[in-house]
């Protein structure tokens, strides 16, 4: 026998599947209405920057040049026409080496006359010590003579005044002798300065002397040329006066050049001139330090953009400083008004005691005017200097932003080491977005109470 079933019963089961289907998504979609797009709309306003690892630098930025720490003018010590110019700029020269040489034709010509006067003063020197001995020889035999009373006093005084004068003489032609000869050396080392040796290891980095050029000493000290030791430059760096308060000797330093790429070189301050310069208007002091140069590609008078490392982190946490928000001030202010709200507060409960006390007791009335004075809302009102206080906006799960306190170490202008109250990927708020205020002002009027 057929058994027949009723249409009816079997689509509840189907209705009431898609009955609970609608149910859940319509309760999904009133959830996600009242969850999702306030969040959302309120956070389109802001722009957010992710906690990331990474190295931070307060940097004392500044200018400079280039020049070599050790270098020298070479110049010309006697006057005449430059004859010969033996090198040019980038020659390479050892101490010792022959640079130049100066027209020497009036010099040797004085040092030749010199010689000449000298030996005719060795001549009539030998001439001197003859006579000498012929004067004594004639003195000692008046004396013979005198004590055989062979002689009269008049021939013995005579020959012993020919013997001192004789001496006189001798002694007089000996020192001009010392002056020639010390006229002759002059003349020596002015024939001898003819010849421009280089006084140092180095290259010549430049000539202002050409071949052939009158050089006169008497008027002002020429310069040839000037010889450097490029091995070691010096960075000469203009430092601001709100900047150099910051600098100390024995900091780290470096810098780049214009054409240099990314390169960087390092060195370490060595010195701070006390004396300005002043430019403009601007005061500025000399921040000077070394940087070897083995590969010579440094050069003189080049530019350089210097950084001056006044403290730096690696490899840590760090936002933006946008991001930051100080509170310190904020708390000090709110816990100075609590403060002084409960001493007022302890004050007042103070007098209203003493005023409720019984008057017959003189004992305790005189130990509470023994006791100390209450503190006053002014002396518990002070507050403790403290390091500032920082907050930031942090974005977190179900889009909600939430304030969070932060620890923060190094700083520069751009980013601020995080050294607690952050972990690395976390968003942070860091601006307001484009039409940000707006959409800000907007969502804070429609989630603001009524007012009552």
């Amino acid at each position: 026998m057929a058994t027949y079933s009723n249409p009816s019963k079997r689509r509840w089961p189907r209705l009431l599947t898609a009955a609970i289907g609608v149910v859940a998504l319509a309760a999904c979609g009133w959830l996600g209405s009242r969850l999702l797009p306030g969040n959302d709309k309120a956070n389109a306003a802001y722009q957010f920057s992710t906690v990331v690892r990474g190295d931070i630098e307060d940097l004392v930025t500044a200018t400079g040049t280039l020049q070599p720490r050790d270098y020298v003018d070479v110049g010309a010590q006697v006057s005449g026409q430059l004859k010969k110019l033996l090198v040019q700029v980038g020659s390479e020269v050892k101490a010792g080496d022959l640079l130049a040489e100066i027209d020497s034709t009036v010099y040797l010509s004085k040092v030749d006359a010199s010689r000449a006067s000298l030996r005719n003063l060795k001549a009539q020197l030998k001439e001197r010590e003859a006579q000498l001995t012929l004067a004594q020889i004639q003195y000692r035999r008046q004396q013979a003579l005198m004590a055989e009373d062979a002689t009269t006093t008049e021939a013995l005084q005579t020959s012993e005044a020919t013997l001192k004068s004789a001496q006189a003489s001798l002694e007089a032609l000996r020192a001009q002798i010392e002056q020639t000869e010390s006229t002759l050396r002059g003349d020596e080392a002015n024939l001898q300065y003819a010849q421009v040796l280089a006084p140092m290891n180095g290259t010549v980095v430049s000539i202002s002397a050409r071949q052939g050029q009158t050089l006169n000493v008497n008027q002002q000290a020429p310069t040839i040329l000037r010889i450097a030791d490029l091995s070691t430059m010096t960075v000469q760096t203009q430092v601001s006066e709100a900047d150099i308060s910051r600098l100390s000797t024995g900091m780290k330093a470096y810098f780049t050049t214009l054409g240099g790429g990314n390169k960087r070189w390092y060195g370490t301050l060595n010195q701070i001139e006390p004396t300005p310069t002043t430019t403009n208007n601007v005061v500025l002091y000399n921040a000077l330090f070394d940087v070897p140069n083995p590969d010579g590609r440094l050069m003189t008078n080049m530019t350089a953009q210097v950084f001056f490392i006044v403290a730096q982190a690696k490899n840590v946490l760090q936002i933006p400083m946008g991001a930051l928000q100080q509170t310190a001030r904020v708390r000090s202010r709110k816990s100075d008004t609590t403060a002084g709200a409960q001493s007022a507060d302890t004050v007042s409960a103070a007098a209203a005691t003493t005023a409720a006390a019984p008057t017959t007791e003189a004992k305790p009335a005189t130990v509470a005017a023994e006791s100390p004075a209450p503190a006053t809302a002014t002396e518990v009102a002070k507050p403790k200097t403290s390091a500032p206080k920082y907050t930031v906006k942090v974005l977190e799960a179900g889009n909600k932003i939430v304030e969070r306190p932060v620890e923060i170490g190094v700083t520069s202008r751009i980013v601020a080491e995080v050294k607690s109250g952050l972990a690395e990927g976390d968003k942070v708020v860091s601006g307001l977005a484009d039409g940000g205020e707006q959409a800000a002002a907007s969502t804070t009027r429609r989630t603001m109470p009524p007012r009552l």
